[in-house]
């Protein structure tokens, strides 16, 4: 874990020129009509909330290919033509930080079933169950759906979201290569 930051309470505690993320991530939203593919996280961070799949970022990948492999893994499924339209930086207060990469697609195949990581989860968009997500989702979830592209900064302490910024973009932020 990275010290430096640790005990930020809010965004303006933070040197965001020199912030360094722990991990690097991705989140990967399907859409089917007006249906979003869910999925309830069994394990690690966020485990037991209902998110997007995804994961951390392996040595020498970039994030696409990270959010193609995080799907095939927690849903079995094969995703593709994503489209990346938001960059989070997360920060909590125990020192652990994440830089994470949200894409959208509604080009898919195979039957998400569930795997010892994840149970799929079919939902209308007018009816995602934001009461068993991160305190953050319903800011920019929404934004994603509407494919407006942002960047955000949040501030956690555990579960719980102590400050946040959020930035609309008229393009979506780049995604690193690696």
């Amino acid at each position: 874990m990275s010290a430096e930051f640790a005990g930020a309470r809010r965004i303006a505690d933070i040197d965001w020129s020199r912030w360094t993320p722990v991990d690097r991530a991705t989140l990967v939203f399907v859409l089917s009509g007006d249906d979003i593919l869910l999925i309830e996280k069994k394990r690690g961070l966020g485990g037991g909330k209902v998110n997007g799949p995804g994961g951390k970022v392996d040595p020498g990948e970039s994030v696409e290919q990270c959010a193609i492999r995080e799907c095939k893994e927690e849903l079995g499924i094969d995703v593709s033509e994503l489209e990346q339209l938001g960059e989070h930086r997360f920060q909590f207060v125990d020192g652990y930080s994440i830089h994470c990469w949200v894409f959208r697609t509604s080009k898919w195949g195979g039957e998400p079933v569930e795997t010892d990581e994840a149970v799929p989860l079919w939902r209308r968009t007018d009816a995602i169950p934001y009461e068993r997500m991160w305190e953050d989702d319903h800011i920019w979830l929404p934004l994603i759906l509407e494919g407006k592209a942002f960047t955000a900064d949040w501030i956690f302490e555990d579960d719980t979201m102590l400050d946040h910024r959020l930035t609309l973009l008229a393009q979506a932020p780049g995604a690193p290569t690696e």
